[in-house]
């Protein structure tokens, strides 16, 4: 890779110097990995996985993360469907 490229920002208007926003929603989930150390096991990553994936898509949906998975947990233990990630739904 050029060095360049690393510039681009000086010289082009709508660059942004700071990371993509896709790099910026990975970063929680590559800060827990480093810190925990990861999983034990398939299922483990699993879990990981979709509970990273609720957390972040609450976040940007600006929703109450804690009160959608309690909703989520009593609803399954109610033998009902899980409250909707989508939005609006």
């Amino acid at each position: 890779m050029s060095t360049a490229r690393l510039w681009v920002f000086v010289d082009t208007d709508g660059v942004e110097p700071t990371n993509n926003p896709a790099e910026q929603a990975l970063r929680h989930a590559v800060i827990w990995r480093k810190l925990s150390f990861g999983t034990q096991s398939a299922a483990g990553s699993r879990f990981v996985e979709r509970m990273l994936t609720v957390i972040e898509t609450g976040r940007r949906q600006g929703r109450d993360v804690f009160a959608w998975l309690t909703q989520a947990v009593q609803d399954r233990l109610a033998g009902r469907p899980a409250p909707s990630l989508l939005p609006g739904a």
